[in-house]
């Protein structure tokens, strides 16, 4: 029998049993399920409590007994009690979408919101955006009166809203629109929280314009629907978001390890993996893993361009992992693309060293002496800097690089940066 679990067609990309876990829930577990397979499941009632996911939010209004007041007006239920074989809904995501807009500073207040998808999440985020004095709100679907065709006619929208699943683990990369053709935007959200930085949330902060992902959301929801499960009250509902939020973030989140080639980054990376748990994959390890070849030996053989695109393929893959170290190669900051997608799931580290210390041998790319070294320095310098999150110098001893990275990675700053962009345009 279930105690406690999140159902769901597909939970591949699910954060939520991390997230009961840490609250102290270790009997919740994911639930995978056809329309089908949900609906008897809820029929034979053999579960203490559970959450409801992609797409079944309006499917689980209609199994329950009784369903809140907030659930009926949203007509959406994501949280499902059991009482003594009647079932209760709830809807918490009302609180949790609520907690992500006020954290991200988003005001709709008076402005004309865009919300992408019909769904159960759709439903929520309509009645979130109503209740805060939006302006106008417009829905946008695939066979809406307004759809992705004709959207752009609504390019003055102060604020836009993704509740689809376009973009979501494990098709990240995909985005339902171009935020550039909008020319008055002043937030941008996405309940999508893996990856934690969706290509929307990328290219909105890219553009200047504040944007948050649905980490935030799922964890505050995740907490209103444990007081729910085990009647109970949290004393500071936000200090225990919050709380849970952080210790989530940490544990999901790639760390990234950029810099020269030769400055230790593999080093390093060992290092930390011994020190967080987090698996170590070095890029270039890989490539060799897959190609049967070194990148030296496929420059050699091929050129570099031929090896720069392998060396996207690998990243691909790997940045869509989570809670992993991931060693890059010195020349993988160069493309834009492999800056896009370091950065959808991790931050960025960039470890410093004194040039002339610089490991050489093996590396193709590197050779030609130190006035070959220091073009190289030069040209990619501003590049690791600009993408970084920090930096970190490794020429006094590679453990105590490893031990600053750790410390500022759990800064407060930089675990909220992941999922919350406050960026300015100008």
């Amino acid at each position: 029998m279930v105690k406690y679990g999140l159902c769901g067609k597909t939970l591949r990309h699910s954060y939520s049993a991390i997230i009961h876990g840490l609250l102290g829930n270790n009997e919740y577990s994911l639930i995978n399920m056809t329309e089908q397979e949900f609906y008897e499941f809820m029929k034979k009632r053999e579960f203490s409590a559970v959450n409801v996911t992609i797409p079944y939010k309006t499917d689980a209004l209609k199994c329950c007994d009784e369903v809140s007041d907030e659930a009926l007006k949203i007509g959406s239920v994501n949280t499902v009690i059991n009482k003594d074989g009647r079932l209760y809904g709830y809807n918490t995501d009302y609180f949790g979408f609520k907690y992500m807009l006020d954290g991200a500073g988003i005001d709709v207040s008076e402005k004309k919101v865009l919300i992408f998808g019909t769904g159960g999440t759709s439903l929520t985020a309509r009645r979130v955006v109503a209740d805060c004095g939006a302006r106008e709100t417009v829905i946008v679907s695939r066979s809406g009166e307004v759809n992705y065709e004709n959207v752009y006619s609504h390019s003055d929208a102060d604020i836009l809203i993704n509740t689809t699943p376009v973009g979501m683990f494990p098709d990240n990369g995909k985005s339902l629109i171009d935020v550039s053709r909008f020319h008055n935007l002043s937030g941008v959200a996405d309940v999508i929280y893996n990856p934690l930085r969706t290509r929307l949330i990328s290219n909105a902060a890219k553009a200047g314009i504040p944007a948050v992902s649905g980490l935030s959301m799922l964890t505050a929801q995740a907490v209103k629907a444990h007081e729910l499960f085990f009647s109970m009250r949290f004393d500071n509902i936000d200090e225990t978001i919050e709380k849970i939020l952080a210790e989530c973030t940490s544990s999901v989140c790639n760390i990234i390890l950029v810099g020269m080639p030769g400055c230790g980054k593999t080093t390093v990376g060992n290092i930390l993996s011994s020190l967080t748990g987090k698996p170590l994959y070095d890029s270039d390890t890989e490539i060799e893993k897959s190609t049967g070849r070194t990148p030296a030996e496929i420059i050699k053989a091929d050129g570099e361009p031929a090896f720069r695109h392998i060396e996207t393929q690998v990243l691909d893959n790997l940045t869509k992992m989570s809670g992993c170290i991931i060693a890059t190669g010195g020349g993988a900051v160069l493309s834009e693309e492999n800056r896009i997608l370091m950065k959808q799931n991790g931050i960025c580290v960039y470890i410093k060293r004194e040039t002339e210390n610089l490991a050489t041998s093996g590396r193709p790319l590197s050779e030609g002496g130190m006035e070959r070294l220091y073009k190289l320095f030069e040209q990619r310098n501003p590049i690791y800097s600009a993408l970084a999150d920090f930096d970190v110098s490794i020429d006094e001893n590679p453990e105590k690089c490893a031990g600053e990275i750790l410390s500022r990675f759990s800064s407060k700053d930089i675990l909220n940066g992941l999922t919350v962009m406050k960026s300015k345009k100008g």
